[in-house]
């Protein structure tokens, strides 16, 4: 079942219980994966439906975090539909998993002991390996983490 029949499903459900944010938020991700298909001109991967989700799960807390403090309607408008979106987002990679990955890299590449001159060449290997299971910034950090 792919990603575009899971969340008109569960947007059929939302609408028998008659829960009108659950709906409205589902029909704004059903939108964006539809958008995403007629982009390509194809029907999409199952990481690529898992990108869209990510894309708009981010988009959305950017929503949340930019919103003025006294707008709490904005606020809690977007924590409902981050917690939809939750639902349908692929979970990331812990940072014990990306060290695994990372480590498989270094050994490809050949490099015991990373340094910064070698972050470009281990980032331009490592990013398509997580892409859309982690978040770069993490990988980013625990990479740091591990260059001498």
């Amino acid at each position: 079942m792919s990603k575009i029949d899971q969340v008109r499903a569960a947007m059929v459900e939302a609408m028998k219980a008659k829960d009108k944010d659950r709906k409205d938020s589902l029909s704004m991700l059903l939108s964006a994966l539809k958008n995403a298909e007629i982009d390509k001109r194809a029907p999409l991967t199952d990481d690529e439906a898992n990108a869209v989700v990510k894309k708009e799960l981010k988009q959305t807390k950017e929503t949340m975090d930019t919103a003025p403090a006294d707008r709490t309607d904005i606020i809690e408008e977007a924590k409902k539909r981050m917690a939809v979106y939750q639902e349908f987002a692929p979970a990331d990679l812990t940072p014990e998993q990306i060290t695994e990955v990372i480590k498989g890299v270094l050994a490809e590449l050949e490099i015991e002991a990373p340094t910064a001159k070698d972050k470009g060449k281990i980032m331009k290997v490592l990013m398509p390996l997580v892409k859309g299971k982690a978040d770069g910034k993490v990988v980013n950090e625990i990479l740091a983490g591990m260059m001498k």
